[in-house]
């Protein structure tokens, strides 16, 4: 800093004479609009020149004079605002940096706000940023910080989010607002692994509901990737170099306006922190007991697993590491006529948020198994949204047996309506899960059935098919079907003229020895 007086007194005559103050870069949205800016320090020197914050500020830091000026900063970031308020020019929010050193035996927070209210400047357009390495040693003292500083209104970023050690473990324990992501992790380029764990970042980012700005932003590769994977905001060279405020000013009045893009917006009854800790009870429900499920992340005509359980790989049966299955597209194993459906139900989880159930045949290959060709129902429910992207809940069961099975029913359908119009006989199906009734057309011609009778068979004995001497016994049967009994049998007088018919009931079971069908029929005792 040169020999002409101690670092104390030239940062107090530079304060003095003006000759510290913030430059403001400009941070925009996808779309390009500027959405806020950072205030960063800089020293106009006589015998130096202007000089940047890494040349100075670790002087101020040993001399024990960074509180002073970032105070100072923050003091000239609410002057600026309240001119730009007063002069009717546009606002966006100004973010500044609060070091550790601030906070150290300080009520840093209680000065800020006594400035800030002075001068009548909404909390919403002055925002904190906390480096990670200042929360590395010291999470109690930044946790009490932001607690200060939420409670008078405040959003605070985690600065330099991956320059660090700790930087989840920092996420995990401190309550951060926003993420500033340093595009270190890119500077080898968007491709390999730099770009993997950027998107892993705004994966996670996405699931805890917090935005993400990229500081550092210089190419526009970088920026196309960034945009691609749903980063709300960046900041770096690329855009705009660090200025002067009334250069920032002019800017703020010429410069189209916009907002941050929105995080995931997690599904109210979806807790996304539970469910990605794996020692929580949901976390526990979805790898052991819940059956097939996976997370599917769906964006327009792209979609990609984002996590699939043991269960899901062994009810499609197939040997496919759980890796490789995460990597391919959920949409590539599906016949064209399948894809149609499966996005059908989708766009309905969308619309309806509620639960949807599809069946699609897939084809899956793999080296040991060989081809295979499933039909897979999925009950899916869409658990998160940000834009066009959807994150959906799905749980799959195989039924191909149970589909082949009714498929040659089908086949065979005309044969039977023919031979059931010579012989008296009568048949129906019967859903186990759901009690409905399809009954065949002889029992909706004859009995005046409709063609879906639900909560089974008590519409029957109610309409007098089945007498009452014999309810109570056709009630067990059910019963006894629904806990896995093979065939049931029995001579009934039937209809309020008690016309003998032998009833035959047999149960069709899934793969895992559930009980899903029962196919009934009446034969004339003659």
């Amino acid at each position: 800093m040169g020999k002409n007086g101690t670092i104390e007194e030239k940062f107090k005559k530079a304060m003095e004479e003006g000759r510290i103050y913030p430059y403001y870069q400009p941070q925009v949205g996808p779309d390009g609009k500027v959405v806020g800016a950072e205030a960063l320090m800089r020293w106009d020197d006589p015998e130096h020149g202007l000089l940047p914050p890494s040349y100075f500020i670790p002087e101020l830091e040993k001399a024990g004079l960074i509180h002073d000026a970032d105070l100072y900063i923050f003091r000239e970031v609410c002057s600026f605002q309240r001119e730009a308020m007063d002069a009717r020019i546009r606002t966006v929010p100004i973010s500044f940096n609060i070091s550790r050193h601030d906070l150290l035996g300080r009520e840093f927070v209680h000065e800020m706000e006594k400035l800030r209210e002075e001068m009548e400047v909404p909390a919403d357009l002055v925002k904190a940023e906390i480096t990670e390495s200042s929360a590395i040693g010291g999470k109690r003292l930044i946790q009490d910080a932001l607690k200060e500083l939420h409670e008078a209104g405040y959003t605070v970023a985690m600065d330099d989010f991956g320059s660090g050690y700790s930087s989840l473990n920092i996420l995990k324990d401190l309550d951060f607002d926003t993420i500033k992501l340093d595009m270190k992790f890119l500077d080898g380029g968007t491709g390999g692994r730099g770009g993997v764990i950027v998107g892993s970042v705004m994966q996670m980012a996405r699931w805890l509901g917090l935005p993400v700005i990229a500081e550092g932003v210089e190419t526009p590769e970088q920026a196309e990737y960034l945009k691609g994977i749903g980063c709300g905001a960046m900041q770096g060279f690329l855009y705009f170099r660090p200025m002067p405020g009334a250069e920032f000013k002019e800017l703020l009045q010429k410069a189209a306006l916009g907002k941050i893009a929105p995080p995931m917006d997690i599904i109210s009854t979806m807790d996304a922190g539970k469910f990605w800790d794996p020692e929580s009870l949901e976390a526990l429900i979805f790898s052991s007991y819940v059956g097939g499920a996976a997370i599917l992340s769906v964006d327009g005509e792209r979609a990609e697993y984002l996590r699939i359980n043991e269960k899901y790989i062994q009810e499609i049966g197939n040997c496919m590491p759980q890796d490789e299955l995460l990597r391919s597209d959920p949409f590539s194993c599906m016949l064209p006529e399948s894809q149609r459906i499966f996005k059908a139900a989708l766009s309905r989880a969308v619309e309806t948020k509620d639960e949807q159930e599809c069946e699609t045949w897939r084809e899956y290959n793999s080296k040991c198994c060989g081809d295979s060709r499933l039909c897979i129902r999925s009950t899916l429910r869409m658990i998160g949204s940000s834009g066009r992207e959807h994150i959906f809940y799905v749980m799959i069961r195989k039924v191909t047996n149970e589909k082949r099975h009714l498929e040659e029913i089908s086949e065979s359908e005309m044969r039977f309506r023919f031979a059931s119009e010579q012989a008296n006989i009568y048949a129906w199906e019967y859903d186990v899960a759901t009690k409905e009734m399809r009954p065949c057309f002889r029992c909706m011609r004859d009995l005046g059935l409709p063609p879906l009778v639900e909560n089974y068979p008590e519409p029957a004995i109610e309409a007098g098919i089945f007498p009452p001497d014999y309810a109570d016994m056709y009630r067990e049967w059910h019963r006894r079907i629904e806990k896995g009994e093979k065939t049931l049998e029995a001579i009934i007088p039937l209809t309020v003229g008690r016309v003998p018919f032998h009833v035959r009931y047999t149960t069709e079971f899934d793969e895992s020895g559930r009980p899903v069908k029962a196919y009934g029929s009446a034969a004339l005792v003659v």
